[in-house]
């Protein structure tokens, strides 16, 4: 398989960012990550920062949908008509993941990407993942936190992921077969996850 596409999904602490970074580097893939946010906000007519609260606030969604200019009426784009109080907002950021992916040669992070994409042809999904224990020990360091603190952050975050892949694509447990490679940087230098994902898409 010809890889064209790689999304890069991480817990927070386990270092996905600049592991997705590495690999847009090596490979000469376009890395993406806020543009997604960016382009979603765009299409709404919307600052960014309020895009990004709704992919961790639900709340939001109906609140920024009524403030669109002609909320209810239907917005053409590449992939065809969206009908943005039908669909959400969450359907908005799937259209612009996918659109984004259909440009090839692009290193996605975050968002969920794996899941909207399954399915896509020359798709890599990667998760980098570390155990809770070491995530913490890791944001003790970055953040200057306690360990009580980090460790709570920690779990907050996965909480949180986990109810953003629930609220926009219906996922009720994510699974390993969710992803073609899992990076566990508990164990693996950012190197050797590089290597690894490396030696999959240069198949």
């Amino acid at each position: 398989m010809t890889v064209t596409v790689i999304t890069v999904a991480r817990t927070l602490g386990a270092g996905g960012e600049e592991l997705g970074e590495a690999i847009a580097d090596a490979l000469g893939f376009r890395y993406v990550d806020a543009e997604i946010i960016d382009r979603a906000a765009a299409l709404a007519g919307v600052e960014p920062g309020e895009v990004a609260k709704v992919e961790d606030r639900p709340g939001l969604v109906k609140r920024i949908l009524a403030g669109l200019p002609g909320a209810g009426a239907k917005r053409t784009h590449a992939h065809g008509s969206t009908d943005l109080a039908a669909s959400g907002f969450e359907g908005l950021i799937t259209e612009v993941i996918r659109e984004t992916a259909a440009m090839e040669f692009v290193v996605i992070v975050a968002h969920g990407a794996a899941v909207p994409l399954a399915g896509t042809k020359g798709l890599l999904r990667v998760l980098v993942t570390a155990p809770a224990e070491v995530r913490a020990l890791r944001l003790v360091g970055e953040d200057a936190l306690t360990l009580e603190e980090a460790s709570r952050r920690i779990e907050e975050s996965d909480a949180a992921r986990a109810d953003f892949l629930k609220r926009f694509y219906g996922l009720e447990r994510e699974l390993p077969t969710h992803y073609d490679v899992i990076i566990n940087t508990g164990e693996l230098e950012l190197d050797e996850g590089l290597a690894a994902v490396l030696a999959v898409a240069r198949e």
